[in-house]
């Protein structure tokens, strides 16, 4: 296939409508509107690599393209923004040199990991551990320094921008919680504020979460 011509094959997202990580991809694509193909995984108790686009972690999402495949959703939305064009003006973690915004985009990664881990753990049967009690303990922390802390770090993040890989990943996590209930966002109004703002993008009603039949 001539390099030109593999370029511009249509790249494949790997991962689940339900995921929060998977639905990061899904907003930056429909932001830079670059077109792709989705493909569910089907079975998250899978131990076959391959089932994950063959991420050896296991875990979504990936974006398989004609260069190879991209493990995590930075990876892939990077690669998203590198094939958009014109590329728009994005804030990535990288542009958070001061604590306010560096520690909001740690907390807002560890606490869609760690309602990851919640739910699997639930899946699993070990909802009653005290490992599974400190991660929620460690959730509602994490959510609680969000909250907190809302309006002072949507007003540090760097002008002008057309996106920011932080409010896309706070708006995803701060929407998956009552999604798969794993914690009521009513204590946490700043927070959904800032979601019902960010919801009037065109590329969130595309992208609403679901199950995969």
């Amino acid at each position: 296939m001539p390099a030109a011509l593999e370029e511009s094959a249509k790249p494949v997202i790997i991962g689940r409508s339900s995921s929060h990580f998977t639905r990061v991809t899904r907003i930056f694509a429909a932001e830079l509107h670059v077109d792709y193909s989705f493909r569910v995984v089907r079975d998250l108790m899978s131990s076959n690599p391959e089932d994950y686009g063959g991420n050896p972690a296991l875990k979504i999402p990936s974006l398989q393209t004609p260069r190879g495949v991209w493990f995590g959703s930075l990876n892939v939305c990077r690669e998203l923004w590198r094939r958009s064009s014109p590329r728009p003006r994005v804030v990535w973690p990288e542009d958070h040199d001061e604590p306010l915004l560096a520690n909001a985009q740690e907390l807002v990664l560890q606490a869609m990991s760690t309602e990851v881990s919640l739910i699997m753990g639930k899946l699993g049967g070990t909802g009653d551990s005290a490992h599974h009690t400190k991660m929620r303990q460690s959730l509602i922390n994490m959510m609680a320094w969000l909250e907190d802390n809302a309006t002072s770090v949507l007003a540090a993040l760097p002008q002008p921008r057309d996106l920011s890989y932080l409010e896309v990943t706070l708006f995803c996590l701060v929407s998956h919680l009552e999604f798969r209930d794993v914690l009521p966002t009513a204590p946490y109004p700043e927070l959904n504020k800032f979601c019902q703002q960010f919801a009037a993008r065109a590329s969130i009603g595309e992208t609403t979460f679901g199950f995969d039949t």
